[in-house]
């Protein structure tokens, strides 16, 4: 067995961990994974109460990860995010106090709900794995990933993710409200004593770490891409510049994540090289939030999801 098939298949047993705790999302679960491989950032969307939160702790359980959750609040101040330096009066100099940033996996719950001075605080975190404190670079961890959250329902009091901040999260996720078959379940289980605040007595325990993840980024990168899915990944992009209905397009770094994702997929699907089917696979998720659509448009019904789906439709596939 190589290291490549031994991390396969602890990151598909993941799946089953995270399924002791989650009931459907299955979608959301395995996205989550293609970002850990890809080490992106994820935005998480779905109205409260779908266990957002649940998913990113189970996660981080199932993969003997640090996982720290901040509230995004109007009064938050980047201090608060990335740490700051504190006064010792015993040695008379300043330390750093790490803040919660300095962990594995970060939710940034609702992170709309706060100004863009603190929203931007994690910009440098997500792009450059590091925060700057009084002119001084400091690392992040090597297994380091935003997961940030936000209300599709509430816009009064937040305030909207800049284009820029947007283009840095590789996929977008959204978690729908449970189907009647998987509410029952969920409410079944309630009643036979599973409590979300602990996943031990759920039964969920590590099944990969960071050595496994280590191995299977490795693996990702040796994944092959042909000349024909590199054209087919920049005309899907290319096309969203072009449509009427869109003010912004997608940009060479969303193309470069598509790819990235679709690399991702392949290999965990047991794959050495990239088919257009992968990249159609992921299109919608790694691409519509980078999609800015014209007012009228929006007024009209258009949404991000039913244009890709239209340029899905129509840019020609590669045989």
């Amino acid at each position: 067995m190589t290291a490549s098939h031994d991390a396969r298949q602890s990151l598909i047993a993941l799946r089953s961990e995270v399924a002791k705790a989650i009931i459907g999302n299955d979608a959301a679960v395995t996205g989550l994974i293609l970002a850990l491989l890809c080490r992106g950032h994820v935005l998480l969307e779905g109205v409260p109460g779908v266990a957002k939160t649940l998913l990113v702790r189970t996660l981080a359980a199932a993969l003997d990860l640090r996982t720290t959750r901040v509230q995004f609040t109007p009064d938050l101040m980047p201090g608060d995010v990335t740490g700051s330096l504190v006064y010792d009066p015993h040695t008379a100099e300043f330390s750093f106090r790490e803040g919660p940033v300095f962990t594995n996996l970060l939710l940034a719950d609702e992170i709309n709900r706060t100004p863009p001075k603190t929203q931007s605080a994690l910009l440098e975190a997500m792009e450059e794995r590091q925060v700057s404190v009084d002119g001084k670079p400091r690392k992040l961890p090597e297994v380091f990933v935003v997961i940030a959250t936000q209300n599709p329902v509430e816009y009064e009091g937040t305030y909207p993710l800049p284009e820029a901040q947007l283009d840095r999260f590789l996929l977008k996720l959204t978690m729908p409200a449970p189907s009647r078959e998987d509410e029952i379940a969920v409410l079944t289980r309630h009643a036979e004593g599973f409590d979300p605040r602990d996943l031990t007595a759920a039964g969920v325990r590590p099944v990969a770490g960071p050595a496994e993840l280590s191995a299977a980024r490795a693996a990702v990168r040796e994944v092959t891409v042909g000349p024909e899915v590199t054209g087919y990944v920049v005309d899907l992009c290319r096309a969203t510049r072009e449509a009427p209905a869109v003010r912004l397009g997608v940009s060479p770094r969303g193309a470069t994540a598509l790819l990235s994702v679709a690399r991702a997929w392949a290999w965990l699907s047991g794959r050495a090289y990239v088919t257009p089917d992968d990249v159609k696979t992921l299109a919608r998720p790694a691409l519509r939030h980078r999609l800015e659509l014209r007012p009228e448009a929006e007024l009209e019904g258009a949404t991000a999801d039913g244009l890709l789906d239209r340029l899905l439709a129509t840019v020609p596939v590669p045989r």
